[in-house]
């Protein structure tokens, strides 16, 4: 199982300012490691569990983004997209994304304080069964998981049935339970730069930066679904392709100051890529194994 580790959430607040941007690229740029399993390429559907209370305009933030990884046909750039290719430079050629079955829990079916195995559970609950496809829960922001806001804001990992392997993800909304911690950079830090908060793109610092987490478990479920692909540091608690990377939003910024990134004429919101819909979203750099540094689209 992959969480989002604790040690990138440490990083993120304790940087200082390098004296360059190419110093911060030859001092922090990571080496992800592959180990010689299999990754998800080829066409991969995402079925999605909503589990605790989401209004129709969250869950439409969230399915837009998914629905904007594999789709370019957005009148404005930076694209979605783009920044999604940079997984087709990893062994085994492109991922395509599409959305597939939802399921809406809004009834609490399992509680509002859920244990690490409850997590399992609810990703095949309903019989989401397919090599390559990734079922993907999604808990609100009054729901509770173990770790959750102290070591963790997600993670991914599998579940073995008879011989075969089906990869799952999950993201909680952290807005209430620590947003210091896992909100940023939508609001103020716990500790490092005290810079102003950034406006969310979409208006929403939860949903917003729920988005952040799923790109980045999405990421690690692509390059390292089973322990063995792609990433660094122990198997346990491994630095993957956008967990490496964590807080750099643009070229020449780091972890705990996310730079100038776009900011939207009338809303006064913060992003760096769009989707369908002209969805706006900020999502961080990915490690590209073709240059070994993180890449942003900015």
């Amino acid at each position: 199982m992959a969480p989002i580790p604790f040690l990138s959430l440490f990083l993120l607040f304790s940087f200082t300012f390098p004296s360059s941007s190419s110093t911060f690229e030859q001092q922090q740029s990571p080496l992800l490691k592959y180990h010689h399993g299999p990754l998800l390429k080829g066409n991969i559907t995402i079925n999605l569990v909503w589990y605790g209370k989401f209004s129709s305009t969250q869950r439409s933030i969230i399915v837009d983004f998914f629905n904007s990884l594999s789709n370019p046909k957005t009148t404005s750039s930076p694209f979605v997209s783009s920044w999604w290719r940079t997984t087709a430079k990893y062994r085994g050629g492109s991922s395509s994304v599409v959305v597939g079955k939802q399921t809406l829990d809004d009834k609490y079916s399992l509680g509002k304080a859920l244990k690490t195995s409850q997590l399992k559970v609810l990703a095949f609950k309903y019989k989401y069964r397919d090599g390559k496809a990734v079922n993907v829960v999604l808990t609100s922001t009054d729901v509770v998981v173990d770790g959750f806001c102290m070591s963790r804001c997600g993670t991914h990992g599998s579940v073995q049935v008879k011989k075969s392997r089906f990869p799952y993800s999950w993201v909680g909304n952290s807005v209430s339970q620590s947003p210091g911690y896992y909100a940023w950079p939508f609001h103020q830090p716990v500790y490092g730069l005290q810079t102003l908060p950034l406006v969310a793109p979409n208006g929403d610092v939860g949903v917003d930066r729920i988005v952040i987490n799923l790109v980045t478990i999405l990421a690690g479920t692509v390059v390292n679904p089973y322990n063995n692909g792609y990433f660094q540091g122990p198997a346990e608690a491994p630095l993957e392709a956008v967990s490496a990377c964590t807080g750099i939003f643009r070229k020449g910024t780091f972890s705990g100051y996310s730079g100038r990134v776009l900011v939207g004429e009338t809303t006064g919101a913060s992003y760096n890529a769009v989707g369908v819909n002209e969805r706006k979203y900020l999502l961080p750099a990915m490690w590209d194994p073709q240059t070994s540094i993180c890449k942003t689209l900015l």
